[in-house]
């Protein structure tokens, strides 16, 4: 079961703005390289980077994202504000 702290942690990233958005997917996969062992992991960190830049720049994912801060675009006047 998913914890209601990731909940409200999941709604205040669809808050971010893309750019945000892209260097906390970032942030998020160099900590999980920094924590995870690179021989038990599938890929190695290079490919991690070259795959991360490669979403980072693909027009499909870009359009996706913005689809979703469009869909929750409502949720920013819910009363809540930016830190």
């Amino acid at each position: 079961m998913i914890s209601p702290k990731l909940l409200e942690i999941d709604r205040s990233i669809r808050d971010l703005s893309l750019e945000e958005q892209m260097w906390l997917l970032e942030s998020l996969v160099k900590n999980l390289r920094k924590k995870t062992n690179t021989n038990n992991f599938p890929l190695k960190s290079q490919d991690i980077e070259k795959e991360m830049a490669e979403m980072a720049n693909d027009n499909e994912i870009q359009a996706e994202i913005h689809a979703i801060d469009e869909e929750f675009a409502i949720t920013q006047m819910d009363g809540l504000e930016k830190q």
